[in-house]
């Protein structure tokens, strides 16, 4: 009984969390829909996340905001400022254009 109560505890708190933390620097990347205008390309990423633990599936929005973050971690290393969505996320992956629309 302790075990199911244990498990049962660590999946709520686990479904709670998140795991993903922002860089210093991602704050000022913003995330489009639609392809940039007037903005130059500065190369593409690769993001991925749990999507599911154990036999717990993890809210999908949630799946998607830690993909997004991830993504705008990754953009001031390739001198980004905007990132782009390429597809929808599969099994906790997703692939972003990074481009530069600012100064």
């Amino acid at each position: 009984m302790r075990l199911i109560t244990l498990a049962a505890s660590t999946l709520l708190f686990a479904s709670g969390c998140t795991w993903v933390h922002m860089a210093p620097g991602a704050k000022a990347v913003r995330v489009v829909t639609g392809t940039p205008t007037g903005c130059e390309q500065r190369g593409e990423v690769e993001v991925s996340v749990k999507e599911s633990i154990a036999f717990y599936d993890r809210n999908p929005l949630r799946v998607r905001d830690e993909l997004e973050t991830l993504a705008r971690n990754e953009a001031p290393g390739l001198g980004g400022d905007t990132v782009q969505p390429l597809d929808g996320y599969e099994d906790g992956n997703q692939r972003f254009a990074v481009w530069r629309c600012g100064g």
